[in-house]
C-alpha cells in the first residue's frame, strides 16, 4: 500500500515522466492539420459518428480563411451553387455573425460583403471565419467525439506495410493512433513523413499545353505572408524600417518573361497578357483613383457599411503581387527556414514602402497613417500567423488530374471539363499560378468548370491515408485551379466522409472507388455534395 509520500515522490517522478514522454492518444480517425480541408473533413466525420483527433500547427484553425488571412477565392455561381451545402452554409454562417454583431447601416441587406472588395463577394475577418468554426464543433468538443490539439505539428510516423500506425507530434511529445489519418497541412508533410509517394513543383514530360518550361521539383508557386492594415488620417504610425528594406525596395524579379520593373511598384505583370499593368493606391474613404485601387481589392471592412465614425478608413488585407515571395520555397529544403523569414521580411518591407514611398496621385509619397492590424490577424506584428502556400507536396495518386481535364484551351471544342465517373465534388476558378520560385512568370489560363475525382484523394500505396487540401493527385499546373477555398473544403469534406463510411462499413478508400462508387456517392449527396455541374451554366 503506497504512503502519501510515496505517492507524492511517484507523482513527481515517474508519473510526471510518464505524462511528459509516453502520452498517447486515440481516435478512429486523426486529421493531421486544421485549415480549409482539415476542418471540413473533422465536420464530415463527426456527422457520420467517428471520433476524431484534429491537430493544427498554429493556435487558430481554419488555413486559409483564418491564420493565413485570405478572403475567400470563388466563382462567379458560388452564391447559388458549385460548392458543398456546407460550405454555402458556412459562408451564410459568416454573413449572420456581422449582422448579430456588427452596428451595420443596413443589417437586412442580401449578400452582404463586409469589405466590398473587389476579389470575392465575401471579404471578411479572419476572427468571423474562426467564431463559425469554433461554434460548430462546440458540441463535439463537449461530447468527447472531437479534440482539437493546437500549437502541434507532426514530427515522425510509425509506418507498417502500406498502414500508419501512428503519428508523433511536437511539443508535448505525444503519440496519435488511429485507424485513419488524413493530411491537411498546409505543405503535405505527412506525407514526407510517412514515406508516402508524393510529388512537388513542376513535373517534367506531363505533356500538359502550359507546363512549365522550367520543370524541376522545387519550381513552385510564390508564397504570401499576407497582413492586415487600416488607415488612420492625420496620424503617424510609421513602422522602424526593416534591416532587409533596402534589399527589397530595389529587388527586380528575376523571372520569364520579364517584370516590367520593380517588385515594390504599382506597376506590375497583369496576371493573363503578362504585359505592364499600373494600379493606384487610396486608402482614404471614397477615394476615387485614377487605375483600380489596390486598398479595395482585397478590404475586409468598407466603412461606408457602418455608421459614420466607426471605422476611421476601413481594413485592407494585403495579399498582392507586391508581396509574392520567390526566392525560395518555405518548405521541403535545408534552407527553408531562412526563406520563411525571408517572406515574413518581405511583407514587411512593403508595408513600410507603404507608409513612406508608394507614389500618391496627389504628387506625394507614402501614407503615414497606415496602421498593421495584428489585432485581426491574432499576432503581435501584424502580419498573418502563417504565409499562405498555393502548393504542397502532392501525392501519387491512382488517377491525376490534368490541364486536358479542365483546361479551356487544352479542351479546344469542347465547353465542359471531363466528366469523372467517381466525381466526389465540383470547383470553378481559373488556372492561376503566381510566379514561381524556378523562374515563371505568371500562367494563367481559362478552366473550365470542374469535378473533383475520387481517385485524386487515393495514393497508389499506402491504405490508410487521404489528402484533404493542396496534396492531392494534381499536377503543378492544375494545382492552379484545385487550391481555391471552396475545393479545398470540397476535398477535405469528401476525405473525411470516405474515412468515416469506410470504417462504418469495414471497407478501404481504394474498394470505395472499385466496387461501392455509387453507394458513397449516393451519401455525399445526400449530405449535399453537389457532384456534376447543372446544364444550365453551359
Amino acid at each position: 500500500m503506497f504512503s502519501r509520500r510515496s505517492f507524492l515522490k511517484l507523482s513527481s517522478g515517474g508519473l510526471l515522466a510518464l505524462s511528459q514522454f509516453h502520452r498517447e492518444w486515440e481516435a478512429d480517425i486523426a486529421i493531421i492539420g486544421g485549415g480549409t480541408g482539415g476542418c471540413a473533413a473533422a465536420l464530415a466525420a463527426l456527422k457520420m459518428n467517428q471520433t476524431v483527433i484534429l491537430t493544427e500547427e498554429t493556435d487558430w484553425i481554419g488555413g486559409q480563411f483564418t491564420q493565413q488571412g485570405v478572403p475567400p477565392d470563388e466563382h462567379q455561381w458560388i452564391e447559388e451553387h458549385g460548392a458543398n451545402a456546407s460550405y454555402l452554409a458556412f459562408r451564410s454562417e459568416i454573413r449572420n455573425y456581422y449582422q448579430r454583431h456588427y452596428p451595420l447601416r443596413n443589417p437586412g441587406a442580401e449578400l452582404l460583403n463586409p469589405g466590398t472588395c473587389g476579389v470575392s463577394r465575401l471579404c471578411h475577418e479572419p476572427r468571423a471565419a474562426l467564431a463559425i468554426l469554433n461554434h460548430w464543433f462546440a458540441p463535439y468538443l463537449s461530447s468527447g467525439q472531437l479534440r482539437i490539439m493546437l500549437n502541434t505539428r507532426p514530427v515522425s510516423a510509425e509506418v507498417s506495410g502500406d498502414r500508419i500506425q501512428a503519428v508523433h507530434v511536437s511539443p508535448m511529445a505525444g503519440v496519435i493512433r488511429a485507424k485513419y489519418f488524413i493530411d491537411a497541412t498546409e505543405d503535405g508533410l505527412l506525407l514526407e513523413l510517412s514515406q508516402t509517394e508524393y510529388v512537388t513543383g513542376a513535373e517534367p514530360d506531363t505533356g500538359e499545353l502550359h507546363a512549365s518550361p522550367r520543370p524541376g521539383l522545387q519550381n513552385m508557386q510564390a508564397p504570401t505572408w499576407c497582413f492586415a492594415m487600416d488607415y488612420r488620417p492625420g496620424e503617424d504610425h510609421t513602422i522602424e524600417r526593416p534591416a532587409s528594406y533596402g534589399y527589397w525596395r530595389d529587388y527586380i524579379p528575376p523571372i520569364d518573361p520579364p517584370w516590367p520593373g520593380k517588385l515594390f511598384s504599382l506597376t506590375y505583370s497583369h496576371p493573363i497578357t503578362l504585359e505592364p499593368r499600373t494600379a493606384s493606391f487610396d486608402p482614404r474613404p471614397g477615394a476615387v483613383t485614377e487605375h483600380f485601387n489596390l486598398w479595395v481589392y482585397r478590404r475586409l471592412i468598407d466603412p461606408a457599411l457602418f455608421p459614420s465614425g466607426t471605422y476611421a478608413g476601413g481594413i485592407s488585407l494585403v495579399n498582392w503581387p507586391q508581396n509574392d515571395y520567390i526566392e525560395g520555397n518555405l518548405f521541403g529544403t535545408p534552407d527553408s527556414d531562412l526563406h520563411r523569414q525571408a517572406a515574413h521580411d518581405l511583407s514587411l518591407s512593403f508595408f513600410y514602402w507603404l507608409q513612406t514611398e508608394v507614389p500618391r496621385e496627389d504628387g506625394g509619397q507614402g501614407w503615414p497613417g497606415l496602421r498593421l492590424r495584428g489585432d485581426v490577424m491574432g499576432t503581435t506584428d501584424g502580419l498573418a500567423k502563417a504565409p499562405y502556400l498555393r502548393e504542397s507536396r502532392r501525392i501519387y495518386a491512382e488517377f491525376t488530374v490534368a490541364e486536358d481535364h479542365v483546361g479551356a484551351e487544352a479542351r479546344e471544342g469542347s465547353s465542359r471539363a471531363e466528366s469523372f465517373h467517381d466525381s466526389i465534388g465540383v470547383g470553378s476558378y481559373r488556372i492561376d499560378l503566381h510566379p514561381s520560385t524556378g523562374g515563371d512568370n505568371y500562367i494563367d489560363v481559362a478552366s473550365l468548370p470542374f469535378e473533383i475525382p475520387l481517385g485524386a484523394l487515393i495514393p497508389v500505396r499506402m491504405e490508410n491515408l487521404l489528402p484533404a487540401a493542396k496534396n492531392i493527385g494534381a499536377t503543378h499546373i492544375t494545382g492552379g485551379c484545385y487550391r481555391l477555398h471552396p475545393v479545398e473544403w470540397g476535398i477535405g469534406e469528401a476525405a473525411g466522409a470516405l474515412a468515416a463510411w469506410s470504417i462504418s462499413q469495414s471497407t478501404t478508400p481504394r474498394a470505395v472507388r472499385t466496387r461501392h462508387l455509387s453507394e458513397f456517392q449516393d451519401l455525399l449527396a445526400g449530405q449535399g455534395v453537389q457532384l456534376r455541374w447543372p446544364e444550365s451554366i453551359y
